[in-house]
């Protein structure tokens, strides 16, 4: 009898793919095995040639809903079957070459089991399946069997273990299968406080009673938390929130801090206990029913809130009002839906949104541990709901956009990673590569047989938890990938961490070290990700982001390459302008608007002309005879040609964010939602850009655009019209530029991307006009564009590399 041995690779582990194997054999009246090992699934299988040819064409046709088939590999199998049915068998150990799922939301076949008072997982708050449910976020090891993940502590009771062993059962080795019986429990803990007169006890230890609380007493549940308890826990839980309590809220990667969104009081707390001043929150709604009270969503965002992925969605707000504090000065809101069975149950009890932010202190990583949550949070929270299942991989939320007809990936987390990318044919033989991102929203990436794997959003490493997390995490994909990097590739900024880190392990384990220009990376990380063969012809590119490191020293930020994997030419760039302050010019925008008009214009003459002017009156009042001496000394003032410190000099002339932001963007991004409303109806000031010639390659200036918006802050146009336009000359400015570098570099392809390109109404306005001249236009969507992305274009451009 003939047969076949079959080799899947892909999401092919912990998501059901062997019982469809199993159910594919029976249904063919083929006989054997199937198996997980470090590789991914093997199969080996004996019957009619017929019927083994119709077998291994259906496999790529019947996946379950979490799997990922990246490869099949079918060969001829040596000798007689040795089974007389087919049969699932232990898994196998070995190098790690197959790929772990992301963890994913509630299936509805689960939804509908918490929900129905007949079943045993009624309203339990843990239920999952081979279709939903935690993957990374548990995962020690592979393979992924229930004895490397953090459910290991958990032995499943007689009802459970039956699911386990049934391979006709959707729960057929669903490593976080469990039940009130048998699985993890849930309960509330009240903060030291003398507004509720309580006292915080230590977690209890496993199989004792849980600690709930009424009427803000604790009060201790006798024997083993049954599911009558936990849902009292959850009812008590939802009449907290009700109350204007901050609770936090254990969830799948890591903590979150939840309150009543539409409680001004409860949402002013918050910020002020998180050290948050500023940055919008995340909600969450019970449906896109509730969602759609608040804001506008189409079918795309529809489908990216529904995804089984579950990211926050930047939506445009409109209908009723939630509190202010939500998303101060911003017209989006960053919906996202219940994705556990915990927060589902939460949610229909509430009849508005919750806040639903990072469980930690601002710009310190998300806490994971119970006790860790209980120290660092205390002073913020009033309420911790916990659960007593370890949290193992941290996990931040992923956060997405519509803009220019995609979603496209801002932050990349829970349910997005650790899924991997097939890069084009060409880099399969590159070898292993480690790339180590950039400075802020650090990300690390993986490259091994031709395919890359970009981590979770790590966070910016100039904080000292945020280092060790991202350790930890390099440490943990290594580990889960069997990697041994032949090259580690990194910025070629000196000062970065990351850099600093890649230099120290590249010399302790003696491996190549590349170090790659920023831009450039952002280039090819979106040629990769669009599939561009390593061999094809260079593309243009604009870059706009803060700021990276040149060459020789010079920080760009602005910038028009025309490059390739293996390398890149400069084409043109913004005027250089002095960050008067270094550093304090990211933070202080009326630095750069200070410097891009001290750079344009006779300063006394500007001073006599605009006198009156807000942003006039403000520089009056700040040190310049100081920073007129550090431009002449050239003392801490280095020159930058960055597209994000333009957008904060023009914000600031106007009164946006002048004299300090909160966070990284945020001047930009009030400018973005200024000019919103009125965009369509205005149009790019006439003359308001200069192309000049510097040796090869060209420099955008802009005085005109600087003498029009003065101008019209003089005569008290509308502020948000002012804005539109702005928005227009960059938008024209940049494709005029493009256009004629095209015709000399006779270059079709455009790449756009940066972290400036995540504003909508520049992203929008200058794909259509490159597309509208024929161009083809290549951005990021499913890799973020800002220095998320970083890692992946390092990583590939390693690979095509000499060396």
């Amino acid at each position: 009898m003939p047969g076949k041995a079959i080799r899947a690779r892909g999401v092919v582990q912990g998501v059901g793919f062997r019982p469809a194997i199993w159910h594919l054999a029976r249904e063919f009246g083929l006989v054997g095995a199937v198996w997980n090992d470090a590789e991914g699934v093997m199969i080996h299988v004996h019957g009619d040639a017929a019927a083994l040819e119709r077998f291994a064409a259906a496999i790529p046709n019947q996946l379950p809903p979490l799997a990922r088939l990246d490869t099949l590999e079918i060969t001829d199998l040596a000798g007689e079957a040795a089974d007389s049915e087919f049969r699932i068998v232990a898994s196998q150990s070995g190098r790690a070459e197959t790929a772990i799922a992301a963890d994913a939301a509630t299936c509805p076949a689960c939804l509908a089991e918490i929900a129905d008072p007949r079943n045993r997982r009624y309203r339990y708050p843990f239920t999952n399946c081979t279709h939903c449910g935690p993957r990374l976020s548990i995962v020690h090891s592979v393979p992924y069997d229930r004895c490397h993940t953090s459910m290991a502590a958990f032995a499943m009771c007689p009802e459970c273990q039956h699911e386990y062993d049934d391979p006709a059962d959707r729960r057929f080795h669903a490593q976080a299968n469990c039940c009130p019986v048998c699985g993890p429990k849930l309960w509330l803990e009240a903060a030291i406080g003398p507004s509720l007169g309580v006292g915080m006890q230590p977690e209890p230890p496993s199989g004792s009673g849980r600690r709930s609380v009424q009427d803000g007493v604790p009060t201790r549940s006798v024997g083993t938390m049954n599911a009558d308890v936990m849902n009292d826990v959850i009812h008590q839980a939802v009449d907290l929130i009700r109350q204007g309590y901050i609770l936090a809220i254990k969830g799948l990667g890591g903590f979150h801090l939840a309150c009543d969104a539409s409680n001004t009081g409860a949402v002013d707390k918050l910020r002020q206990r998180k050290r948050r001043y500023a940055k919008p929150f995340a909600l969450m709604a019970r449906d896109a029913a509730m969602v759609s009270r608040y804001a506008l969503i189409n079918s795309l965002e529809l489908s990216a809130l529904e995804d089984r992925a579950a990211p926050i969605v930047l939506l445009p707000a409109q209908g009723e009002y939630l509190a202010s504090g939500v998303a101060p000065d911003d017209d989006k809101l960053g919906f996202m839906l219940p994705y556990t069975p915990l927060h589902s149950l939460l949610m229909q009890e509430l009849e508005a949104p919750i806040v639903l932010t990072s469980g930690n202190i601002s710009d310190e990583p998300q806490c994971t541990d119970n006790a860790e949550a209980r120290e660092k949070l205390a002073g913020i929270v009033d309420y911790w709901l916990l659960y007593d299942r370890d949290i193992v991989n941290r996990l931040d939320d992923s956060v997405v956009r519509l803009m220019d007809g995609q979603m496209r990936m801002l932050r990349r987390g829970r349910g997005s990673s650790p899924e991997v990318l097939v890069l084009a044919p060409g880099f399969a033989e590159s070898g292993n590569i480690l790339a180590l991102g950039a400075e802020l929203k650090n990300s690390v990436c993986l490259l091994k047989n031709g395919q890359a794997l970009v981590s979770q959003h790590i966070g910016d490493l100039e904080n000292a938890a945020v280092q060790q997390n991202y350790r930890q995490t390099i440490d943990l994909y290594k580990k889960l990938n069997d990697l041994r990097p032949v090259k580690i590739a990194v910025d070629k900024h000196a000062g970065y961490l990351s850099t600093q880190y890649g230099q120290a392990l590249a010399a302790t384990e003696s491996i190549e070290l590349v170090r790659v220009q920023h831009h450039h990376a952002h280039l090819a990380a979106c040629l990769a990700e669009h599939g561009v063969d390593l061999n094809a012809p260079p593309v243009l590119a604009a870059i706009f982001d803060g700021l990276g490191m040149g060459e020789d020293g010079e920080l760009w930020g602005g910038e028009f390459l025309l490059g390739d994997y293996r390398s890149y030419t400069r084409l043109g760039y913004f005027q250089p302008i002095a960050l008067l302050g270094g550093a304090q010019a990211m933070r202080e925008p009326w630095r750069n608007t200070y410097a891009q008009l001290r750079h344009y214009f006779d300063w006394p003459i500007l001073q006599r002309d605009y006198a009156d002017l807000d942003i006039m009156r403000l520089l009056a009042g700040k040190p310049l005879a100081t920073l007129d001496t550090m431009l002449t000394k050239n003392l801490n003032s280095p020159l930058s040609s960055s597209c994000g410190r333009w957008f904060d000099a023009f914000a600031a002339a106007f009164g946006l964010h002048p004299e300090q932001v909160h966070f990284e963007g945020q001047a930009a991004i009030a400018m973005e939602v200024l000019a919103t409303p009125v965009f369509a109806q205005e149009q790019a000031y006439a003359d308001a850009w200069s192309v000049e010639r510097n040796c090869d390659m060209t420099v955008l200036s802009w005085p005109g655009l600087w003498r029009a918006v003065l101008a019209d802050l003089q005569i008290c146009i509308d502020k948000a019209r002012i804005a539109a336009r702005i928005h227009h000359s960059l938008a024209a400015a940049t494709v005029e530029l493009l256009m004629q570098l095209s015709g000399e570099a006779g270059a079709d392809s455009v790449v756009l991307s940066g972290g400036v390109f995540q504003n909508r109404l520049l992203m929008e306005a200058v794909s259509e006009q490159l597309r509208r001249h024929g161009k083809t236009v290549l951005s990021p969507r499913r890799y973020p564009m800002n220095d998320g992305g970083l890692a992946l274009g390092q990583a590939v451009i390693a690979a095509a590399s000499a060396g």
